[in-house]
């Protein structure tokens, strides 16, 4: 009897399910009732210093992208890119729109440097679009569009806070929007002729992702209690990420 093969998307996403608990728990404390606003005006700076980000790094994977004549990943990879940064472009705006909104300025978000987690999330994604292979981003993009914040969080955050609609737009947007692009990204997974190695690169990347904005999230939530270790298990929901 003949078995099915797992397709690319699903043995990746079997991959993040090892991670998956830890970010749930530390999302969990990140998200608590206490101080929430203070925690939500640092979480805003510190996503706003990831995806100021996005359009440049997928704007240099296209570019590497289409110098490499003849790989067989490079047309619908260039195609994928080209349309995400447009889905993507200004969403770093959005960001300083809703730090304003929330009672801070922008200069808490341009002015300091961006803390090492945040390097530590996206500085890999740099050297291995110019070093290995641009379709190591694609473990990136996986992550930040796979964790997105959950459609009940936008309502949390504005009960405890008090917060306006207009301080919500980057969570509330998300939500709505990552569902459908992230299931572009599994059907790209899918039709691409990715080797093993290359489909390694890719899970690598995703991981290391997955990993790195767990660490980013115990800081924002430093304060909380110490999140669960690594393999205590799931945690219940709490409407943080899908």
């Amino acid at each position: 009897m003949s078995t099915a093969v797992a397709r690319t998307s699903a043995r990746l996403r079997t991959k993040l399910l090892l991670l998956e608990p830890e970010l749930r728990g530390v999302t969990a404390h990140m998200w608590r009732a206490d101080d929430l606003l203070p925690r939500y005006r640092a979480y805003l700076c510190a996503m706003h210093a990831v995806i100021r980000a996005s359009v440049p790094l997928m704007e240099l994977a296209l570019r590497r992208t289409s110098e490499r004549r003849g790989d067989p990943l490079a047309e619908p990879l260039a195609a994928y890119l080209a349309e995400h940064i447009q889905e993507e472009a200004d969403h770093d705006a959005w960001l300083l729109e809703d730090l304003r909104a929330a009672g801070s300025t922008p200069g808490e978000a341009l002015g300091p440097l961006p803390p090492p987690d945040v390097a530590a999330l996206v500085g890999p994604q740099y050297y291995w679009i110019e070093h290995h292979h641009p379709v190591a981003l694609l473990g990136y993009i996986a992550v930040l569009e796979g964790y997105a914040p959950a459609p009940g969080l936008t309502g949390r955050i504005a009960a405890l806070t008090g917060l306006p609609a207009a301080a919500l737009r980057t969570v509330r947007e998300h939500a709505a929007l990552d569902t459908g692009h992230l299931d572009e990204l599994h059907a790209l997974l899918d039709r691409l002729p990715l080797t093993r190695e290359q489909e390694a690169a890719v899970a690598v990347s995703a991981l290391h992702s997955l990993d790195a904005l767990t660490r980013l999230f115990v800081r924002l939530g430093r304060s909380a209690p110490a999140p669960p270790p690594r393999g205590a298990g799931p945690t219940p929901p709490t409407g943080v990420t899908r």
